[in-house]
């Protein structure tokens, strides 16, 4: 249990990104303004600096909440399915992630939207942004287990073998470097779809542009991945 001491800490710092979450989607992340927040809240800056010393560190918080929520939704939408349903689990976790980003419009563009001039994400933000990818990881290491391959060849060359295990290296999975950038690549290329119509690039193409992310997720899945 809180003491009231606490328990008024911890709403306050909850409001305070509230504020900062509306200021964020009606302006930008580049427009947060602490003073602004301190306003709507009928405090002055000088007391809000108690609880954020700094934009950015109020910014930090923002990001890595971002990033856990997607991770969460990522890591629900991967428990619903069979171990073993391979392509199940790819459309899952590719459709929670269209899903987050439509609920989250500008939560998503904060982290994965235009970089904000003058901030530089610190070590904090490394795991919680790295959390929504792992899911994806282990379904590459399972489905290579199971003796799936990727349907793609990767390149030849010294650099590529010399990145790869590089890559390896930091995210802790060891798989072929087919699969793990056959891997990558559907991810981006989902999360480059996802930015597409979040970001009103879409428009003039699609009457219901999930139709086409289910489409493309399924031939990413099939096609790339090679999974069943």
């Amino acid at each position: 249990m809180l003491g009231v001491r606490e328990k008024a800490r911890t709403e306050t710092i909850h409001e305070i990104k509230r504020l900062a979450r509306l200021q964020i989607a009606s302006k930008s992340a580049a427009d947060l303004s602490l003073r602004e927040v301190a306003r709507d809240m009928g405090m002055a800056s000088s007391a809000l600096y108690r609880y954020f010393a700094s934009r950015d560190e109020l910014l930090t918080e923002l990001i890595v909440e971002n990033y856990d929520d997607l991770g969460a939704a990522v890591e629900a939408a991967d428990a619903t399915c069979r171990r073993d349903d391979y392509a199940g689990r790819w459309m899952s976790m590719a459709l929670s992630v269209r899903a987050w980003a439509l609920s989250h419009p500008s939560d998503y563009g904060l982290i994965f939207g235009t970089p904000v001039p003058g901030y530089d994400a610190p070590d904090d933000t490394t795991a919680p942004a790295r959390r929504h990818v792992e899911p994806l990881l282990r379904l590459l290491d399972d489905a290579h287990r199971a003796g799936h391959r990727a349907l793609i060849a990767a390149p030849s060359s010294r650099a590529f073998t010399k990145e790869y295990r590089h890559v390896r290296a930091r995210l802790g999975h060891d798989m072929p470097d087919e699969m793990l950038l056959a891997g990558l690549s559907a991810w981006a290329t989902m999360f480059g779809a996802i930015s597409f119509e979040i970001f009103g690039h879409v428009d003039t193409m699609f009457i219901d542009p999930g139709v086409h992310y289910s489409a493309l997720i399924t031939m990413l899945g099939e096609q790339i991945l090679g999974l069943e």
